[in-house]
């Protein structure tokens, strides 16, 4: 049987404004999945779609088709409520790390299906592919037994490629045509496979700032709001925390760096702001699972959660207590003058690290597991005059004169908190060796303004 539709009638609907059908979507969906549609036809397609934008119906559908185009997994039998938690993305985003085994300990079942870095935000994967032995790769069956086991209860792996497939070929292709900024196709993206990985409930941690791909509260408003819809559509319990990424997540940017630092948070210490925003999601992943009676910061006090954690990664084939990789070389970046540091840009640190090696500029590049930045100084700090703000890590000496140029603006130190003019802050370095549019046509979910003065968690986002 001949199709009514083709791949040039789908592009120019969408082109022209129109509202895509419940069969063209499908039609295209399946197309572009079995080899029909063309890469530079779909292509063609995202990018009016960018321009054009979807309502909530058009979301919808496409975000169905791209989950039908694989399988779809299913952990209903297992003896515990199971919740999950995904973040768009930022500088320093290590939160996954603690709050997998954390959640655990409280009782939840949490299979955290996660991904590489690409650009200046870091990876889940890259991070614990640090860990002497870690593998990524955990078939279903295994999946099964360590989320079933009380001792465990988490894992974290990457998607297997039979999921959403179709989005993963899009994907790749939305990064090289520019068309990654278009909130139906990053909703779709995100959701497509949450809902296909068949957890119970989700928790979206949905970046904004310098440092996120979403920059402005409004167009992270907007991505929340599709996503949950989403969620909710489809019988999972979604919510999403708006958490603040204009400066970096913690004290570091990087793979073994952000391992260590998770490790503080486990045994009870850590940067306040990881520990706060932490908590937070383990509160609203734990409300979500109906496990609202347990306090996570008694777990993590208590050592529970570092328990789990260390199940759950030798049961990927990691060793928790061995030594983390370390890069050859160090740079420290020092303070000009004296006065309160009043800014320290996410991008400029994110783009930082991944110049240094942290991170990857193609899908399949290698990484540094010891790359990255230590920052010595957070806004608000008070700091002196050739005190130590960064220190750059890397095994390509080479990298520090890029990674300074990333850094050269990304500074602003006044000289006295009451100061309204701030000045630039010019890095000067010290070499030392190392030792180690989408248009809605439905009501909103409801939005709460969580923020105080110095809150991370700045909205909450709920059907």
């Amino acid at each position: 049987m001949v199709s009514v539709h083709s791949a040039v009638s789908v592009i120019t609907a969408k082109r022209d404004g129109g509202e895509l059908s419940d069969e063209q979507i499908d039609w295209v969906v399946d197309g572009f999945t079995r080899g029909e549609v063309a890469d530079e036809q779909m292509s063609a397609l995202a990018m009016a779609i960018l321009l054009r934008g979807m309502n909530r119906r058009e979301i919808a559908r496409w975000t169905r088709a791209m989950i039908s185009s694989g399988q779809r997994m299913s952990f209903a039998e297992l003896p515990r409520p199971t919740v999950d938690k995904h973040s768009t993305g930022g500088v320093g985003d290590k939160i996954t790390l603690p709050l997998a085994p954390l959640v655990a300990a409280c009782g939840a079942a949490v299979p955290q299906l996660s991904g590489r870095g690409l650009g200046h935000t870091g990876g889940t994967l890259d991070k614990l592919e640090s860990i002497p032995g870690w593998r990524a790769e955990v078939p279903v069956p295994d999946m099964r037994r360590m989320l079933a086991d009380p001792a465990i209860g988490a894992v974290i792996c990457a998607a297997g490629a039979d999921l959403a497939p179709a989005d993963k070929r899009l994907y790749a292709l939305r990064d090289v045509t520019g068309t990654v900024e278009s909130i139906p196709l990053i909703a779709s993206s995100i959701m497509s496979k949450k809902i296909a990985e068949g957890t119970a409930a989700l928790v979206l941690d949905v970046k904004v700032g310098a440092g996120a791909f979403m920059k402005t509260l409004d167009s992270a408003r907007e991505l929340a709001t599709a996503m949950v819809e989403l969620g909710t559509d489809a019988g999972v319990r979604t919510v999403a925390l708006l958490t603040g990424m204009h400066t970096p997540l913690g004290r570091t940017a990087g793979n073994a760096l952000e391992v260590a630092e998770s490790l503080e948070v486990l045994a009870g210490g850590g940067p306040a702001d990881v520990v706060e925003l932490t908590l937070a999601l383990a509160r609203e992943m734990l409300a979500q699972a109906g496990i609202g009676d347990i306090d996570p910061a008694d777990a993590l006090a208590d050592g529970r959660a570092m328990d789990h954690w260390k199940a759950m990664i030798r049961a990927q084939g990691g060793d928790p207590d061995a030594a983390l990789p370390t890069a050859a070389h160090t740079e420290i970046v020092t303070a000009p003058r004296s006065g309160i540091l009043t800014r320290l840009d996410a991008m400029g640190v994110g783009l930082a690290a991944w110049r240094l090696g942290a991170g990857r500029a193609r899908q399949g590049d290698p990484v540094q597991f010891g790359a990255g930045v230590e920052m010595h100084a957070k806004p608000g700090d008070s700091v002196v005059a050739g005190q130590p703000l960064l220190t750059l890590h890397t095994d390509t000496p080479e990298a520090f004169s890029t990674a300074l140029e990333a850094l050269r603006d990304a500074y602003m130190i006044d000289a006295a908190p009451s100061s309204a003019a701030a000045s630039t802050a010019a890095v000067s370095t010290a070499a030392v060796p190392s030792a180690a549019a989408a248009t809605g046509d439905a009501l909103a979910p409801a939005v709460s303004n969580l923020a105080g003065p110095d809150s991370i968690v700045l909205d909450r986002i709920a059907p």
